[in-house]
């Protein structure tokens, strides 16, 4: 019977496990509800508040209970149209937005309406490729290096395309900057070559943006710039406004994308239907912005740049190779400098250093498989956001925004992560 079960699921979904980003924040709970202390650097969540502004316009809508638009509410689609004219210097018309229970979700509807392969430089977000696994898209890996800050480049992605040997074959590019896992981002000359070799390959590009505000000196380049006919920019409140768990994500696309938006809204229609109306209605003020988010954003800024620095120093102080941050809150640490002293305590792939060094010190990071590393590649995910985001705010809110953030106010507050950043040095070391 129990065969007969497994035989009946979808060919796709076989062996597909829960989010590996989701499944180490449920193990993290399990072993702290055993009495143990957990360093959570897993799951990638702001530890940031939601903007009061914003909290309290989801209060003033709580009473807002009708369906609306499948696209999304029309003031919000203004709203988010006018944001990536703003921000990112990109002629998007709010017919153009779709508004999404997550950017998870409307990334998983355009790779189910859109047939072609999948182009996915890794390391990459845990979730790009189990989404298309699941639709049964093909995808194409294209490594990045560590001596290159793991960003691909114009020259890898024209190689790769030159070997297919089919100039007119859809494709879909993910690009993700700054990144999840490494926080790294392009800049203006790399995101100008990029595009034009996607340009010349009529290559599909969606720029998941979801970090784009978290660039710590508030300078993110978005690629749609100088390949506006060709790129789907992807945005929501998870991360820069720290309302991951109000699920609202939003795409942004070309004037000429309505083939792909419109069959897109079509299959909203007949699945999640529309986002919740009050979170939508909140999401205005969100992305309307303001001296208050303004603010908020800086704030938040500079207290990720200022623990990635401090974060980043510790690892490379004991030898690990990584890369300081240019935004969000993720070191991608290296630790092959190691490899014959792990090899000696029986740890030879990414998977069992993560579990060991859990195991040894309640250090809860993610293996670098799971953002689509080679298995034995000793490479991990580190997410700093273990500590109290309210209290940080408003620590440095007590020091004026042109001056550097207070150390001796923040340390205090950062602690959990700095002394879990020290856990690893001390263990690898």
């Amino acid at each position: 019977m129990n065969n007969n079960r497994i035989i009946s699921l979808n060919l796709n979904i076989r062996g597909i496990g829960k989010s590996p980003t989701l499944a180490i924040n449920e193990l993290s709970k399990q072993i702290e509800n055993e009495g143990k202390t957990i360093y959570r650097l897993g799951l990638g969540q702001s530890p940031f508040p939601v903007p009061a502004r914003v909290v309290e316009t989801l209060k003033n809508n709580a009473h807002q209970k009708d369906y609306l638009n499948v696209n999304g509410l029309e003031e919000l689609r203004k709203a988010v149209a006018k944001f990536h004219r703003e921000k990112d210097h990109v002629n998007i018309k709010p017919e153009n937005v779709l508004i999404g229970p997550g950017s998870k979700e409307l990334m998983f509807l355009l790779q189910l309406v859109y047939y072609g392969d999948i182009i996915l430089p890794t390391p990459c977000w845990v979730s790009y490729a189990p989404q298309a696994r699941i639709i049964g898209r093909n995808i194409k890996l294209i490594n990045t290096t560590y001596n290159n800050r793991w960003k691909i480049t114009a020259a890898q992605l024209e190689e790769f395309l030159l070997r297919e040997n089919d100039k007119h074959k859809p494709r879909l590019l993910i690009l993700n900057y700054p990144a999840n896992p490494d926080g790294c981002t392009f800049n203006s000359t790399e995101l100008e070559a990029i595009a034009g070799v996607a340009k010349k390959f009529g290559v599909i590009v969606l720029s998941d943006e979801i970090y784009g505000q978290l660039h710590y000196k508030g300078k993110h380049i978005s690629i749609a710039r100088f390949y506006p006919e060709g790129t789907i920019i992807s945005s929501g409140l998870s991360k820069w406004c720290g309302a991951g768990g109000w699920r609202l994500g939003t795409f942004a696309f070309p004037a000429q994308f309505k083939w792909l938006l419109d069959p897109m809204a079509a299959v909203a229609s007949e699945t999640y239907t529309s986002v919740s109306a009050p979170i939508q209605y909140a999401a205005v003020s969100a992305f309307t912005g303001g001296i208050s988010i303004e603010r908020y954003l800086w704030q938040t800024r500079r207290i990720l740049a200022f623990l990635a620095k401090e974060s980043t120093k510790i690892l490379s102080d004991a030898g690990i190779n990584v890369y300081e941050p240019d935004g969000a809150f993720y070191l991608f640490a290296d630790f092959s400098p190691f490899t014959d002293k792990l090899k000696s305590r029986g740890i030879e792939n990414s998977k069992k250093l993560c579990e060991k060094l859990l195991e040894e010190t309640g250090v809860a990071i993610l293996p670098g498989e799971a953002f689509l590393r080679q298995a034995n590649e000793l490479t991990a995910r580190l997410a700093f956001v273990n500590f109290n985001g309210a209290d940080a705010l408003a620590a440095s809110e007590t020091v004026p925004i042109d001056q550097p953030v207070d150390k001796s106010l923040l340390l205090p507050i950062v602690e959990p992560v700095l002394k879990a950043m020290k856990k690893i040095a001390d263990w690898v070391s």
